[in-house]
């Protein structure tokens, strides 16, 4: 059709008559969570309780979920934040001070508290099913995280990983070709662009990505 654009990322559930995928930046409610457009969730329980799925996730400590655009998350995809963390220097992990009545009386030292910074899911990645992310990971453009999968440490950009902990099973592409892609970004693409050149994203000719630069 002359001048498609494809679906309008504001739209809830984009796919008429289903409501188990959306578009989740459409669901977010809490500000330390950043969702890029086109990303979606997809959940037969309701996708609009993806919040329930990232886990000691408190404001006081101030890391963010950054999730890129175009990102496909499947169902039971988890997040532990920061807030999972307990201090590891002193002989117990049992958080005293929490509960007070006498218990608050010595204070931790903040820098012993392990604290990994902002979880950050770049764009056009693949989480699958039941997959769990620790604090502070990175996850690459382009990665896929296996079903079930641990993610403990960064992901590079392309990889696949699988298992607990996760490790890199391989790259989808050459080094060449990945570097191409990142160049590329295609995810920064207007709409308008981005459907002239879906068959290009779907193919795997690097010779026709490179026309594209």
């Amino acid at each position: 059709m002359p001048g498609a654009q494809g679906p309008n990322p504001e739209t809830p559930y984009p796919m008429h008559g289903v409501k188990r995928l959306c578009f989740l930046k459409n669901f977010i409610t809490r500000p330390n969570i950043l969702v890029g457009d086109y990303t979606y969730y997809d959940d037969p329980d309701g996708p609009e309780n993806f919040e329930r799925n990232v886990l000691y996730h408190f404001d006081f400590l101030g890391d963010r979920l950054i999730i890129g655009k175009f990102c496909a998350i499947a169902a039971g995809a988890k997040f532990i934040m920061n807030g999972g963390n307990h201090f590891m220097a002193g002989f117990t992990t049992y958080p005293f001070t929490l509960f007070g009545d006498g218990w608050d009386t010595a204070l931790p030292k903040l820098p012993d508290f392990p604290f990994r910074g902002d979880t950050v899911v770049g764009n056009d990645v693949w989480l699958g099913y039941d997959c769990l992310l620790m604090p502070g990971v990175k996850i690459g453009h382009g990665a896929v995280v296996a079903s079930r999968s641990v993610v403990t440490k960064d992901v590079p950009p392309y990889a696949i990983v699988a298992g607990n902990p996760a490790r890199v099973v391989r790259t989808r592409f050459d080094e060449q070709t990945i570097e191409l892609l990142l160049q590329i970004a295609w995810w920064d693409w207007p709409p308008d662009k981005i459907t002239r050149h879906i068959a290009d994203l779907y193919g795997n000719d690097p010779e026709r990505l490179r026309a594209l630069l």
